[in-house]
């Protein structure tokens, strides 16, 4: 696992909460924690922040026609209720 690894990191910030005093871990038992945090997260519904905000524009375009569409839709319903008149 290269050393920028988010799941290396939130392992090592889990042994660092351990008590100073603790032995030192072994290491299977680092390797166990390692893909334990790594199953854990690839179990979750997780996006990258470049995802969450890609969709994020997505969705404030779509809400944009969509405001425009129900804009028009008034303006047509206005001007057929004067026509019926």
């Amino acid at each position: 696992m290269p050393a920028d690894d988010p799941f290396r990191q939130l392992a090592d910030q889990i042994r660092a909460m351990l008590p100073k005093g603790a032995p030192a871990l072994p290491p299977e038992f680092q390797d166990n924690l390692n893909a334990l945090v790594q199953g854990a997260l690839s179990r979750s519904a997780l996006v990258t922040r470049e995802e969450f905000e890609v969709q994020q524009a997505v969705l404030r375009r779509t809400r944009e026609k969509l405001e425009a569409l129900e804009k028009e839709v008034e303006r047509l319903e206005q001007a057929q209720t004067i026509r019926d008149r």
